[in-house]
Formats: C-alpha cells, structure tokens, sequence
C-alpha cells in the first residue's frame, strides 16, 4: 500500500455496531463475519475513498488521546486484512 492510497469500503458488507462500540462487519454474499474493535469501526466508518492512512491517523489523533506511534501501521494492516476478505478495495482515480 503506497502512501497516496485511497481505501474504499465495499459497499456490499453491513457495519452491525453492537455494544460497548464493538461491531461485526458482515458480507451477505458469504454469511462471512468480521469482528472489529472501537477503532476499527473509527478506520471503517471513514473508508470513503478519500482519505490516505496518513488521512485516517490524523483523525484518529484528533479524536482520541494517546495514541500510540504504531497505529498508522495498525491501520494500515487493519486495511490489508480488509482487502484481504473482499471487504475493502482503492478507490482509482483516472489518469
């Protein structure tokens, strides 16, 4: 993943939020679930095809305090774990 990559969520997965901010991420194509911590449905949320991981650690900055210097990287896998399930691609932009 390049730095200027844009994640975009697949629209077809369903963000089910449960308590205590967790949620599941479902695809209805497979009957597959995904369980996802309190920040992750924060990275997730945001997978609009317009925000780099820099983009998404900025405001993940913003929002909570003490965050830890590796989070970027957690991100970042976070995301590739994504693609990984079908759940997430890049948005392309033309050119």
């Amino acid at each position: 993943m390049s730095s200027n990559d844009k994640p975009l969520a697949n629209p077809s997965i369903v963000l089910r939020e449960e308590f205590d901010d967790w949620a599941v991420l479902f695809d209805p194509d497979t009957g597959k679930a995904f369980g996802i911590n309190p920040v992750s449905v924060f990275v997730w949320k945001r997978l609009d095809g317009s925000h780099t991981v820099n983009d998404l650690l900025a405001e993940l900055r913003q929002s909570y305090n003490n965050v830890p210097d590796l989070a970027g990287q957690h991100i970042a896998d976070f995301i590739q774990e994504l693609i990984k399930r079908g759940y997430a691609g890049y948005s392309l932009t033309p050119g």
